[in-house]
């Protein structure tokens, strides 16, 4: 008789409260065992300095908002995924992580830029609120047969709207449009990426940028797609 392999998962979490990194990724938890992997939860980004154990990680789980990376901690991270670990996140904990390092933006493929607000700046509450507008993630047609968005048509959010800066080695999988209002600096609607994947050596990355708080993350479609691209990315 034969004996599957134990997979392992490294959750690294933290920066900004209002994410709720704890909270989302403790979510995932379940599902992660039920998948069979051994999880294990950080809480700095000391341990991708740690090559010995990133190499038998099969995927990292990052929600790390608004936060900074060391240098040595960064090549440790970006030389797992080369060497065949998995990276996937969501919203501000893959696509706002480390700022101070473009080497980051690289390896992931699109930086968060803004959420246009839902009104002119004199009709606003001044709360989290603002910035929480009903739009549309409209999975690319051509797309529609990826594992990660198989079955799942285009669906409606309220909450943050990531405007994102990309590249085209991206695989997108699914965008959104922000259209231009009166009160707008911009002349014509923009759509951006907001499921994406990339290819890194022989490691896979999923981003998500649906994913401001639990309440996002509990969406069945959104829910399904980081489940799925978790998978995805796993080695």
């Amino acid at each position: 008789m034969t004996t599957s392999k134990k997979k392992h998962a490294l959750i690294m979490r933290g920066g900004w409260t209002g994410h709720e990194p704890v909270e989302t990724t403790d979510s995932f938890i379940p599902f992660l065992t039920e998948h069979g992997y051994d999880v294990r939860v950080e809480e700095t980004t000391a341990v991708y300095a740690d090559a010995d154990y990133l190499a038998g990680v099969d995927v990292v789980v990052q929600t790390n908002t608004m936060n900074t990376i060391d240098g040595d901690e960064l090549r440790g991270l970006i030389a797992a995924v080369g060497n065949g670990t998995g990276l996937a996140g969501w919203h501000g904990g893959i696509a706002d992580s480390y700022r101070n390092s473009s080497d980051y933006l690289q390896l992931i493929g699109g930086q968060f830029a803004t959420h246009p607000a839902k009104a002119a700046p004199g009709e606003l509450q001044g709360d989290a609120t603002d910035n929480f507008v009903r739009h549309t993630i409209d999975i690319v047609p051509e797309k529609a047969d990826h594992p990660i968005v198989a079955g799942i048509s285009d669906f409606e959010l309220t909450t943050e709207q990531y405007w994102v800066l990309s590249d085209d080695y991206n695989d997108v999988l699914a965008t959104t449009t922000h259209p231009a209002r009166d009160f707008d600096p911009w002349h014509r609607p923009v759509t951006c990426p907001a499921v994406w994947t990339r290819l890194w050596g022989e490691g896979r990355i999923f981003v998500s940028t649906p994913g401001h708080n639990l309440a996002v993350v509990d969406d069945p479609n959104v829910r399904t797609i980081i489940e799925r691209g978790i998978l995805w990315a796993s080695r």
